[in-house]
């Protein structure tokens, strides 16, 4: 398969361009805390007492801070939509590089696991040397109150159990398996960042203050001159004017992380008092394979084609959220919204038994992606047939209001079911436009692709695409291949941040 540089550039440049940022950010600001350690002649003693363990723990705490200032802005969800909606934002690539703030979360999430894993063994060996290069000659600089004494570092541990909890619990097995798990250990982040606020404050690393009376290295009044030879010192050595005085480091850790935490809260708190208006569940629907679609209506509630609302019910579990895409839209005549809900799992499947009885309970909140349509390809690829009912008088509306308005090429459905055993036809009446959309085994995707292509030749088509991750690679990777016909395919997959 060929890949086409301008369909790369539109699918993958805006990303990697970011990402080229991210990580050269990364990179200057380890290295330059590293040589700053290493070369700093403030840090001169205490670089003798711990060599590079000091240097490398250093350098990792400010990725680190880095890091953990970032994680919180790609969870700004309703900051997010604001900027994506306003006219400064005009691109399409700007907006699905928004789209993907879900992804950079996660890569700012990895990047904090493997640098604490450094700062964590830098630290380890910092402890070794502070018990066992005890100085005599500064005991300002000393942590250790004795040479050989065992040290403590009370929040480092925790901060350390916290993020293995949530690193472990986001993994891909235990949200499938336990969301519930992943959702109450991922909010053990606001206990991680108060802790990391005084992670800090007791100033182990302390740094010379008087170098100018006290120039890193030079002859003390009490060193012998037995030592002074040892040492290669010259008889004119100019000596110390005063003896070298220490200072603790002022934390810094909340300059980096206070403005994202203060953001991330003021969204938090706005996005609770928007959830405060009372949603009215109008129509319970109960489709095939456990599918169940809600029709409801908000005061004041906007969306656009593309919009996932965050789902809460009190009554099954007051803190945690789960989003959902929109099936229905509200419109200037009719303003109901809908999504379809299946069960398959211990939320839903709890939602699914208090869903009668505490109906008016339910919250909803205001994020979109949206595209102007000028033709719709609709691929639905199911394993049974029971699954085509939960849309199919929706598809069967959409096919006959466009043929009622003369653009029959405008809806495009293509139905696939990708197991043929025991295959039956829709015999109702009312579906009988599907059935000639009806295909058993799965698509062919290259050559629908240029297809497509053929059908829109030099033109921009967007894919989107809401299924499991081995569709989503094989669309994702025709996307950047080129086609005969100088068809560009811009790649957008289902996210939700």
């Amino acid at each position: 398969m060929v890949v086409s540089v301008r369909s790369w550039l539109v699918n993958e440049g805006g990303k990697h361009v970011v990402l080229m940022l991210w990580l050269g950010a990364n990179t200057w600001l380890f290295l330059k805390t590293f040589l700053l350690y290493l070369t700093g002649h403030q840090y001169h003693y205490l670089y003798q007492m711990l060599g590079l363990g000091l240097c490398i723990s250093r350098a990792s705490a400010a990725v680190l801070n880095l890091n953990c200032s970032l994680v919180l802005l790609p969870m700004c969800r309703s900051l997010l939509t604001f900027v994506r909606g306003t006219h400064t934002v005009s691109s399409r690539g700007t907006r699905r590089l928004l789209d993907k703030s879900k992804t950079f979360h996660v890569a700012c999430g990895i990047a904090i696991c493997i640098f604490s894993v450094v700062h964590v063994s830098a630290h380890l060996v910092n402890v070794v040397n502070f018990s066992t290069s005890y100085s005599d000659d500064f005991p300002a600089l000393n942590l250790a109150r004795y040479k050989g004494e065992v040290l403590p570092g009370v929040t480092g541990v925790l901060l350390v159990l916290i993020l293995f909890l949530m690193f472990m619990s986001s993994s891909y097995c235990v949200r499938m398996s336990n969301y519930e798990i992943f959702w109450y250990t991922h909010n053990l982040f606001i206990v991680f960042y108060i802790i990391l606020l005084v992670h800090m404050v007791g100033g182990a690393l302390k740094y010379q203050t008087n170098m100018e009376a006290h120039p890193p290295g030079c002859l003390r009044a009490n060193q012998s001159s037995a030592r002074r030879q040892d040492e290669n010192q010259d008889q004119d050595e100019n000596r110390c004017s005063e003896d070298a005085h220490f200072q603790s480091h002022y934390p810094q850790t909340w300059l980096w992380v206070s403005g994202p935490l203060c953001l991330y809260c003021v969204e938090r708190f706005y996005r609770y008092i928007r959830s405060g208006d009372p949603v009215t569940i109008v129509t319970v629907m109960k489709h095939p394979c456990d599918v169940i679609e809600l029709r409801m209506v908000k005061k004041n509630f906007k969306a656009r084609p593309g919009q996932y609302v965050v789902l809460n019910c009190p009554d099954v579990s007051t803190f945690e959220n789960h989003p959902f895409t929109l099936t229905l839209c509200p419109t200037e005549n009719k303003k109901t919204f809908g999504i379809h809900l299946r069960v398959v799992g211990d939320w839903t499947g709890e939602f699914k038994q208090h869903l009668f009885f505490v109906l008016s309970r339910c919250v909803v909140s205001n994020d979109w992606t949206g595209f102007r349509l000028q033709r719709l390809y609709f691929v639905w690829v199911c394993r049974e047939l029971q699954s085509f009912y939960w849309f199919a008088d929706l598809i069967c509306a959409l096919h006959h209001k466009f043929w009622q308005e003369n653009r029959p090429d405008y809806f495009n459905p293509k139905l696939y079911v990708s197991q043929a055993e025991n295959l039956q036809t829709m015999y109702e009446e009312k579906y009988h436009q599907l059935t000639s959309r009806l295909l058993i085994g799965r698509p062919k995707w290259k050559l629908l692709f240029d297809e497509i292509g053929k059908a829109n030749k030099q033109k921009r088509v967007g894919v989107f695409c809401c299924g499991p991750k081995g569709i989503s690679r094989t669309l994702h990777r025709l996307c950047n291949s080129s086609t005969s016909w100088g068809t560009t395919f811009e790649f957008n997959k289902e996210s939700f941040s």
